[in-house]
């Protein structure tokens, strides 16, 4: 609106970063004072372009296959596939000794490193060609003369289904680059003259496994050659993962039982227990460690190119921008890249610490890191170290600290069996002032803490340590060691009858919460299968689980808080209330959402979500979200006219069935990063080029008046 004939029209807004104008706009929203016609949530739809709210542009950044540097050679490093995590690093964030990398630095250069997940389509076999995302590598690979066969043909020699599987393993993992803001226009550029780094699936990137036994060494896939021991050979299917206090990048593995197999091989997709799979009741676990031969890695002829199950499944704390081989210790203390062996084998898709209201460590306190397994049925992880973090300690020390601690799993009590959303005594989805209470639950062999099926199972003092080892509880075999424990987490916690989840996905410690305490937000995406546990956690009979399992209804999905008994000291707590803040809905409304993915905090503690499967649930696009849980607008407050409590307001929206993931904000709070994966996949899309669907990452920044 202008004002008086002859005056300047006010500004737009006052704001000075993205997120503090979407939070203006949630204020007037809340109190009626949006200017007329501004739209505002972004309405919804589904196209094949990026939609933003007034007053943001949107770049693309980087593209799938994109060179990193300005070499276009087959070895030079190259944006990888299906881009997903992100986490942004401005220049100068560690100038401040102790400064942690959040809300530190340039909000106009750094470096940036965005996680590969895997290749869509299908890939190449002797007797079929690739489809969809293998198809567009085939063809790139042919170009480089990497390949020379013709890729869209239906059969292909064995050698190169071999080359091809090789290269492959280059399109997942990381890349670590560094990206630069026109000062001009706003726009966001890769520096191309930056040395880049690319970590994949290839045994040229190498991660010590800490705190775990591996089954069998791992081999360079060139040679065969041994590696030293403990020593992992790369990493795979990283979906999202987290951004340490002390300047490193943990990105979580998770669907790699599609690479070389799936070591817990006792489950069916509907959660049915399995025999003859290593798992069965009346001995102790066996699980099968050698590649299979029909896995996508796996089917590959020369040996070499072949690794053990176990080695992958892992939080891997990667250490930015150090050469790909560089394992934790390879050169000194501290430096390099190491596999998160004590918090176990699981589906990871993130992982997130206890922090102070400055992103730090809490001093004088043991480090906590939470985790979900993104899977049906997945559970909340938290891992709390024996030592306690001091200020003033050196990265090398921290580190340190990490390998010896307790696992726990986090146990919903009172959770409807049935929903994986509600209270079986209230038939209501919790709340803040009826939450429900849970229970962490110390994972070993030695934990003396009651199993949560005890009494279910007839013996009400039965610890879960006697539990794992029993080799007929709860109709699962028996686990010998805290090492067998670590590499099936799922199972374990189906033996123990802890609480199927609905698909647990991102996980964010909230330190400065808008209600003055901090807490824990997790996402659940959805959960339409049947679960392998009744509700007193004990197994499903295989016989007749098809018929007495119950199938969850929940295609829309949730997001849930989690306050520990004692926020100030999340490790010593033992229990934890929870309660839903946000429920999906297949409407096409300004508000309405489903199936919540990737969360992100901003630096006032609001909180934002993507979204992953709106575009099949609901029919319109994914997309990126404040969710306002700012108490001063709920209903009855002063001056608030739209109570917006609760509500999800649509910031950006992707093109066709592109899933919204890997949000990160610049310090300043100037640029969101946002990975659109996947168009294309299921759909129609030319995005973002017209030349065919691509995997990007893009920048969202807000342009002030």
């Amino acid at each position: 609106p202008k004002g008086d004939p002859g005056e300047d029209a006010p500004p737009r807004t006052s704001a000075a970063s993205l997120a503090g104008y979407v939070r203006e706009r949630a204020e007037m929203f809340a109190t009626g004072t949006l200017p007329q016609g501004e739209q505002f949530p972004l309405r919804a739809a589904a196209t094949d372009t990026i939609r933003a709210l007034a007053g943001v542009r949107s770049d693309v950044l980087v593209t799938w296959l994109d060179p990193l540097t300005f070499s276009t050679a087959p070895d030079a490093p190259r944006f990888g596939a299906n881009n997903d995590y992100t986490a942004f690093f401005g220049e100068g964030w560690s100038a401040t000794a102790g400064d942690a990398p959040q809300w530190n630095g340039s909000g106009d250069a750094g470096w940036l490193w965005v996680n590969h997940e895997y290749v869509s389509g299908k890939s190449p076999t002797t007797t079929s060609a690739p489809t969809g995302q293998h198809l567009t590598l085939a063809r790139h690979l042919r170009r480089l003369g990497v390949l020379t066969n013709d890729v869209e043909a239906n059969v292909w020699s064995q050698e190169d289904v071999d080359t091809y599987i090789r290269w492959e393993k280059r399109e997942v993992g990381g890349s670590w680059l560094r990206a630069v803001q026109d000062p001009a226009t706003g726009a966001w550029s890769v520096d191309r003259s930056a040395t880049a780094v690319r970590y994949d699936a290839t045994s040229k990137t190498r991660s010590r496994i800490a705190g775990h036994q591996l089954s069998s060494p791992a081999r360079d896939d060139t040679t065969g050659a041994p590696l030293p021991e403990g020593i992992v050979a790369g990493i795979m299917g990283d979906c999202a993962g987290g951004q340490t206090p002390w300047g490193t990048v943990i990105t979580a593995e998770e669907n790699v039982q599609d690479y070389y197999g799936d070591l817990e091989a006792g489950w069916s997709g509907d959660q049915k227990f399995l025999t003859g799979r290593g798992f069965d009741p009346g001995e102790p676990v066996s699980p099968v460690f050698e590649a299979s031969a029909t896995a996508e890695f796996g089917r590959i002829s020369d040996p070499n190119g072949q690794q053990p199950r176990d080695h992958y499944g892992y939080l891997t704390e990667i250490d930015p921008g150090k050469p790909a081989g560089e394992y934790d210790g390879a050169t000194e203390a501290g430096t390099g890249h190491k596999k998160f062996g004590f918090m176990g084998r699981a589906r990871w898709e993130a992982a997130t610490f206890a922090v102070d209201g400055d992103w730090k460590l809490l001093p004088d306190k043991p480090i906590v890191i939470y985790g979900t397994d993104d899977r049906r049925g997945g559970r909340i992880y938290k891992y709390v170290t024996a030592g306690k973090y001091t200020a003033g300690m050196a990265r090398a020390e921290i580190r340190a600290l990490l390998d010896d601690g307790k696992l726990y799993a986090a146990h919903f009590a009172g959770l409807d069996n049935t929903t994986g959303n509600t209270l079986v005594a209230t038939g209501a989805a919790p709340t803040e002032a009826a939450p429900g209470t849970g229970q962490w639950i110390e994972l070993s062999v030695e934990s003396a803490a009651i199993a949560p099926n005890a009494a279910a199972l007839g013996d009400a003092t039965r610890t879960v340590g006697a539990a794992l080892r029993d080799v007929s509880w709860n109709g699962i075999g028996g686990f010998e060691t805290d090492h067998d424990v670590w590499r099936a987490l799922f199972t374990v916690s189906n033996k123990l009858g802890i609480m199927e989840l609905n698909r647990p996905e991102d996980i964010e410690w909230n330190p400065r919460d808008l209600s003055g305490t901090p807490r824990v937000y997790v996402t659940f995406t959805n959960h339409t299968g049947q679960t392998a546990l009744d509700q007193q956690g004990k197994l499903h009979d295989p016989a007749t689980h098809a018929t007495v399992s119950p199938k969850r209804a929940d295609a829309v999905g949730s997001i849930f808080a989690l306050e520990e008994a004692d926020p100030a000291s999340p490790g010593a707590s033992a229990t934890f209330r929870y309660f839903e803040v946000w429920h999906g809905s297949k409407a096409q409304g300004d508000f309405d959402a489903s199936c919540p993915d990737n969360l992100l905090l901003d630096r006032e503690g609001g909180v934002w979500f993507g979204t992953d499967g709106n575009f099949g649930v609901a029919s319109h696009a994914d997309a990126f979200y404040y969710l306002d849980l700012d108490p001063a607008h709920r209903e009855g407050q002063p001056d608030v006219t739209q109570p917006s409590f609760g509500k999800a307001f649509r910031v950006l929206a992707l093109p066709s069935d592109a899933e919204a993931t890997g949000p990160s904000f610049t310090p300043d709070m100037g640029t969101l990063f946002v990975s659109v994966q996947h168009p294309g996949e299921n759909a129609y899309s030319t995005w973002p080029s017209g030349d065919g669907a691509l995997s990007s990452v893009i920048a969202v920044t807000f342009l002030p008046e």
